[in-house]
C-alpha cells in the first residue's frame, strides 16, 4: 500500500445496530444519524483526489458508516468511483447483502467487504444485536461467491478476549479470506474494559499458534495491531535491520502518515478511534490540513512517553488511540504493552 493514501470515509451514521463499542453512538444511542449529501460527497471526493495529486499518491477509499449501503446515494457513489477508476473497499453490515447486491458491488469494483465478529453467538449478539452473528457467518459465502475478498474484523476487549481463538476457528471454517483484530478504544473512562499486558501477550501467543495451525488454510491473518511487532521481536522473528536512518519512521501506526478519516458532516479526523479532529473536508483543502500544525501533533514521535525511549519506536508505537482511550493522552504508554523500557 506504499503508493496509496487511505481515506476512511463515513458517508452516513445510519445503521441497523447500536454496538456497545461504536464511536458514533457511544454516549447517546438516540442521536439523529447524519448523512453526507451528494453535492458534499462530490466535494469531498474531489478534495481527496486533489490531495493525492499534490503528494503523488493514489487514493484508496474505505467506504463505511454506519452501514454505507443505507445511504440513498451509495450506488451512485460506487458508479462514480468505477468511472474514475478509484479503488475501494466497503466496511459494513451483513443485513442488506444478498447474491445480487454482492454481484453489483463486484461490478462496481469493490475489492473487499469487511464484516465484524466480536465473540461467539451470545457475546457477539449482546454487543451488536440478536441475529447478527448468524447473519454475518452466512454472508461470508455470499461475498466470496461474487469474487470479493471477505474480511472479518474483531474488536478485542475484556468482554471477549477469551473467545478470540474460537473466532479464528470460525473464520477458517467459513473460508474467510482475511482475519484481523484491533483493540477496543474506550469512549469514556466508565467504559474501560481493561486487559492487562500479560493477558494481551498471552492472547497474541494463543493466536500465533492458531495462525501457524491454519497457515495453509487459505485465510490470511493480518497482523493489524502493532504490538505484533513487539511479539515477533520477542520471538526473534523480527529483527531491526542494520544501517537504517536513525530518524526515519519505518512502520507502525499510520496516523499522521498515510491515513485520514472523513465523517458525514465533513469533519476530518487524524484517527476515527480517538478525538482527533483536524479540519473539515467541505471547507479546508486536505493537502493543506495534512501538513498543518494540527496534524503535526500526531507525528511528534519524540513526545511518546514510552515509545520514544524504545528501540522499536520506529517500527511499533503500539496504538496511540488505545492509549488515548484509557488516559486521554495519546502520548502515554500503550496500556497493553508489556515491554520494559529504561
Amino acid at each position: 500500500m506504499d503508493k496509496y493514501f487511505a481515506f476512511q470515509w463515513h458517508i452516513t451514521d445510519n445503521c441497523d445496530q447500536r454496538c456497545k463499542h461504536c464511536y458514533i453512538f457511544s454516549e447517546d444511542i438516540n442521536i439523529s444519524p447524519r448523512e453526507m449529501p451528494w453535492a458534499d460527497m462530490l466535494s469531498a471526493l474531489n478534495n481527496c483526489e486533489d490531495m493525492c495529486a499534490s503528494f503523488k499518491r493514489i487514493p484508496y477509499l474505505y467506504i463505511t458508516g454506519g452501514d454505507p449501503i443505507l445511504h440513498k446515494d451509495f450506488w451512485r457513489l460506487l458508479a462514480l468511483l468505477k468511472e474514475k477508476n478509484i479503488a475501494f473497499s466497503v466496511l459494513g453490515n451483513p443485513f442488506h447483502l444478498n447474491d445480487e447486491v454482492c454481484k453489483n458491488l463486484k461490478d462496481c469494483g469493490c475489492e473487499r467487504y469487511q464484516l465484524s465478529i466480536d465473540g461467539l453467538r451470545d457475546t457477539h449478539d449482546k454487543i451488536r444485536k440478536p441475529g447478527s452473528f448468524d447473519a454475518t457467518l452466512e454472508k461470508i459465502a455470499c461475498i466470496r461467491h461474487a469474487g470479493i475478498r471477505s474480511v472479518i474484523m474483531t474488536t478485542v476487549s475484556g468482554a471477549n478476549i477469551a473467545e478470540i481463538p474460537d473466532i479464528i476457528d470460525l473464520t477458517v471454517e467459513h473460508h474467510t479470506d482475511v482475519f484481523a483484530f484491533a483493540r477496543y478504544c474506550p469512549a469514556s473512562f466508565e467504559k474501560t474494559t481493561h486487559i492487562n499486558p500479560g493477558e494481551y501477550k498471552a492472547l497474541l501467543d494463543a493466536c500465533w499458534r492458531k495462525f501457524d495451525e491454519y497457515k495453509d488454510s487459505g485465510t490470511i491473518f493480518n497482523l493489524k495491531d502493532h504490538l505484533w511487532t513487539l511479539y515477533l521481536h520477542d520471538k526473534g522473528l523480527f529483527k531491526i535491520p542494520a544501517g537504517l536512518d536513525g530518524q526515519m519512521i519505518y512502520d507502525g501506526c499510520n496516523c499522521g502518515i498515510s491515513h485520514l478519516t472523513i465523517l458525514p458532516n465533513g469533519d476530518i479526523y487524524a484517527c476515527r478511534r480517538m478525538d482527533s479532529m483536524v479540519g473539515n473536508a467541505f471547507t479546508d483543502r486536505l493537502a493543506d490540513v495534512f501538513i498543518s500544525e494540527k496534524m503535526d501533533k500526531y507525528r511528534n514521535f519524540g513526545k511518546f512517553e514510552k515509545c520514544s525511549r524504545c528501540e522499536l519506536g520506529r517500527f511499533c508505537r503500539g496504538c496511540p488511540a488505545v492509549a488515548y482511550g484509557y488516559t486521554r493522552n495519546l502520548y502515554s504508554a500503550d496500556p497493553q504493552c508489556w515491554k520494559e523500557v529504561s
